[in-house]
Parts: structure tokens; sequence; C-alpha cells
């Protein structure tokens, strides 16, 4: 077993350094998957016409229902796809992430994690109206989708069919490895620390519980997923605002009662973006932590979220890229900014030890020195955050595991099982080299999802400047019983 371990361990390292490979330029470490991440993003700011700020109010009247025909193929409502997918990206790295960051490249982070933000918009918007266009629409009404489909078909119908097969072949292996670790087996472990930690501790009530903490979490989540996409969206159309509201709300409660601290505050940020220790090397500092911690918290490019938005009801499929470029608003330019803001403005991530911390306990300390009660609202936000996104990778998970399989379903209840049983393993394991792997997994998605997006390019442009210019001209009119 030990020898099994070892080479797990040592597989995982190297899957790491190649993954996260970050070669040195003027003294300060580039990692590549972050420069492809955001660079893409770029490339589709610019290559749609910053549609990204063009259509957001569209968006959000698709999200209110205003051009929704419950008579279009198709499982879920635009807002239960933007509901889930939120569920998806919104977790532990809101909490513990950003606080890491601002603690690494300080205030400067904040202002690079918002334009990451802003470009993710645009790289959701294109992968997820892919998602809509290639799905499979099944006999009873199930739909399967994402880039394991667009990269398969949607390469097929521009001549490179082969290429297509391997990126989605591949694009699915990852998604199920991610899926098992970072989007279940990580989410349960620090969700069960966290309930540990505010209830005594190692030594407290359910010191020795974690087990228990783990079969519960197991018996929720299966009772969850168990009715696939439609049982899902039910729930996360009600999880996703309540600890949205919840954790922002105490954000405001912390920005407002240090409302004279605000201006400066921003000033830093503004800043800490531009400046730092040797200007320069401050500056590119801040700029790769912030699109680092946005890059890894929004997902945009790396095609997780264009599966739970091929299940939308809808016979248009630029309508879900409108409705995803939100995803990386709120995920991100909102509830990562409020994250990141409040620990500017109390300080906390100017302690001598900030770095060594830990990202949940910093932003834990932010918080309790303006609302002593704070650790447990953080414990709530914390489970809710974990459980949610479990949920939602479940999903991802499931349908990479059905595609491989021949779109079998009972390949996807077998899934569900494995994935019940990993949240309980998750619990009370060591996850160090599991994580590593998950982690590897997550990003290769992002390689192989972007090359298919830029071989596509075209075909996303057109399609969605078309719907936009027909919404624009009247052609396409809000539904009248709205």
């Amino acid at each position: 077993m030990d020898a099994v371990v070892n080479a797990f361990t040592a597989f995982s390292d190297w899957l790491t350094a190649i993954v996260f490979y970050a070669p040195t330029i003027g003294g300060v470490a580039v990692p590549f998957i972050v420069v492809w991440l955001v660079v893409a993003g770029i490339f589709f700011t610019v290559w749609l016409g910053f549609m990204n700020i063009r259509g957001f109010s569209h968006a959000i009247n698709l999200v209110r229902g205003k051009y929704s025909d419950p008579n279009d193929a198709g499982e879920v409502s635009h807002f239960q796809a933007l509901a889930t997918a939120v569920s998806g990206t919104v977790g532990l790295g809101n909490i513990a992430g950003v606080a890491i960051a601002v603690a690494i490249g300080g205030p400067g982070a904040t202002f690079w994690m918002i334009v990451a933000g802003f470009v993710g918009m645009s790289t959701k918007m294109a992968e997820c109206m892919l998602g809509v266009k290639y799905r499979r629409e099944h006999a009873d009404g199930t739909v399967s989708g994402g880039p394991m489909y667009y990269l398969r078909d949607g390469l097929a119908a521009q001549g490179k069919a082969k290429l297509g097969r391997f990126l989605a072949a591949a694009f699915a292996v990852c998604m199920i490895g991610g899926s098992l670790g970072g989007g279940n087996m990580f989410q349960s472990n620090q969700a069960t620390a966290q309930i540990i930690e505010v209830t005594g501790g190692e030594d407290g009530a359910l010191g020795n519980l974690s087990w228990l903490i783990g079969v519960i979490f197991g018996v929720l989540v299966g009772a969850v997923i168990i009715g696939g996409i439609k049982s899902i969206a039910k729930v996360t159309e009600k999880i996703v605002p309540f600890m949205a509201v919840l954790y922002l709300t105490a954000c405001l409660v912390v920005i407002l009662g240090s409302i004279e601290a605000v201006p400066a505050a921003i000033g830093e940020i503004f800043a800490g973006a531009f400046t730092g220790e040797g200007v320069v090397g401050g500056a590119v500092g801040a700029l790769l932590v912030g699109f680092q911690r946005a890059a890894f918290s929004n997902e945009a490019g790396l095609g997780s979220a264009a599966v739970a938005h091929s299940a939308v009801r809808t016979k248009e499929p630029a309508t879900e890229g409108f409705v995803a470029l939100l995803e990386p608003f709120i995920d991100t330019i909102v509830i990562c900014t409020m994250t990141a803001l409040t620990i500017v403005i109390t300080g906390a991530w100017n302690d001598p030890d900030a770095s060594d911390i830990g990202g949940v306990n910093l932003t834990s300390r932010a918080f309790e020195s303006v609302l002593p009660w704070f650790p447990y609202v953080l414990a709530v936000a914390v489970v809710m955050f974990a459980f949610s996104t479990m949920i939602s990778w479940s999903y991802y998970g499931m349908k990479a595991t059905s595609y491989l399989f021949g779109d079998n379903p009972t390949a996807e209840n077998v899934f569900k099982v494995i994935f019940v049983i990993f949240t309980v393993i998750g619990a009370v394991a060591a996850l160090g080299p599991v994580i590593n792997f998950s982690d590897s997994m997550i990003f290769l998605m992002g390689v192989f999802n972007i090359i298919g997006l830029y071989v596509l390019a075209k075909v996303i442009r057109s399609v969605i400047l078309s719907y936009f210019g027909r919404v624009q001209s009247g052609e396409i009119k809000e539904m009248a019983h709205r």
C-alpha cells in the first residue's frame, strides 16, 4: 500500500509541476495556466466586441424570464442553470483564496481580480453558448451537453474530427478527476474542519467524529443528486441566493461599520495594482496573484459551467451565453471583491503572519475584529458553499462519465454512488496529494477546452452576434406571458 501511495504522490507532483509550470520572468514566476486562461478571456472580449458590457442588461432580462418559453427543449430555466453553475464556482476560494491572494499580492491583487473577472465573462459566454448549440437531447427529455460534445461534434464540423475526439475524451477524464477531488473531497474536508473548529476543535464534541460529519454530508448530497439536474437546480436556486445574501450582508456590516476607511482602502487597491516593492516587481506580482485567484475562482475557460448551462430550456444557444457571462461578475467582481475589501479595510492582510495564518482563518480574523460572533456565520457560509459546490460538480462528473460510456444512464448512476463514497472519504482523509492531482485535472480541462474554443471562434462570434442583432432589431421579442 505504501508503494502505491508513494507512486501516486510522485505522479501527482509531476503532473502538478507540468500544469502549473511557472517560468520566472524578471524575478516573477509566471504560471502558464493563468496566462493561458486570461489571454483567452482578453481574446474573446475583443473578438465578441465587448459583449460582456453590451449584453449585460439583456442577460439580466433572460434570467428574469422575459424571453423564456416553457415549451422549449431542456430541463431547467435560465435562472436555475445560472444558480447551478454559480454554486459550482462560488465556494471556499471566495473566502480562503481571496484572503491568501491579498496577503501575498497586497491590496492591488484585488484590482487585477476584477480585471480577470471582467474578461472571464467573455470566455464563459463563448463556452456556454457552445454547450447548448452542440448538446444532445434524449427521448426522455433529458439533455447531455458541455465541452465533451462541442469539442467532438463542433471540431468534426470544422474537419478536425480526430482532434475533437481526443480533446473531448481527455476533457471528460479530467472532469471526472476534478469532480471527485476538488469538487467533492476537498469541499467535504474543509467544511468538516470548519464544523469541528466552531464546536470546540479536536477536544470538542465533534473532534473525533469527522467520519459522522462525512456520512451526513454523503446522505445529503446523495439525496439531492439522485434526481439529476432538475433536483440539483431546485436546491441551488434556493441555496445560492441565500448563501450569497448571508455572506455579502456580513461583508456590508464590516464595510459600513468602517465606512470612513473605505476611501483609503480603495486607494490602496489602486495604488497596489501599479506599484509595490521594486515598483514593477510589486505590480506584476499583484497582477499575477489577482489573475490567478480570479481564474481559479470563476472557472472561466475551464468548461465546467457549460455542462450545467447545456440543460437550459431554450431554442437559441446564444441566450445561455448571455446568461453565463453573469457568473464571473457574481463570483469574482462582486463576492471576491467584497471579501478583499473587507480584509483590506480591517487591516488583516497587513499582519506579519498573514501568509501563514491560512485563508479561512485570515478571513475569519478580518470579520471577527468587527463582529465577534462572525466565526459562526463563516462556518455556515463554508458549509453552504461547500455543499453547493459538491452537488454541482457531481453533475459535471456524472455527465463526463456518461459521455465516456456512450450516454449511458447506468454509468451516471454508478458515478453517483462513487461520488457519495468519496464525499465520506474526503471528510476523514489527508488530501494533500489528492488535491494536487485534482487541481491538475481541473486546469488541464482548461487547456483542452480553450484549444477547442479557438478552433470554433468564428462559430461563436457568428451565433452570438446574429442573435444579439435580432434582439436589437425587435425580431426576437419578450414573451407575451411575461
